[in-house]
């Protein structure tokens, strides 16, 4: 298993502007995971403890059943799995064959708790994403 380059991290708005260094010791924190086309990678209604980037590959994003957007290399979701470890608020699937990066909860949070600008950025991402889902 290898960890996500730092290109790869820096390409999620979330840690844009971490600098090279920062980017490098979370790059550590991700874990490696390969999806077959058809796998369910997030599961709506179901708990969630991990944030995803996409390495390869590619997946769509539904709720109710309803596909809302396909996602590819350098797309992440799960944020809100970061925030509170409920349900997730959509589906997630392959597509292709995916190889994806999930950082867990557990390294996510003393990360942001060093770093609140981070806390910040988060909260901006998801009242974006709460305006998109309002709006359809």
């Amino acid at each position: 298993m290898s960890q996500p380059s730092a290109e790869l991290i820096k390409g999620v708005p979330l840690f844009a502007d971490l600098d090279d260094k920062t980017v490098e010791r979370l790059a550590g924190e991700f874990i490696e995971r390969h999806f077959d086309t058809g796998a369910a990678i997030a599961t709506e209604g179901v708990d969630g403890l991990n944030f995803f980037v996409v390495a390869s590959g590619e997946a769509e994003v539904s709720v109710r059943g309803d596909v809302l957007a396909t996602l590819g290399p350098g797309a992440s979701f799960g944020e809100v799995a970061l925030v509170d470890k409920s349900a997730r608020s959509a589906t997630v699937t392959a597509t292709t064959p995916m190889v994806a990066y999930a950082l867990p909860i557990w390294s996510f949070r003393p990360f942001v708790e060093q770093r609140p600008e981070l806390a910040w950025k988060l909260l901006e991402i998801l009242a974006e994403r709460l305006r998109q889902a309002q709006s359809r």
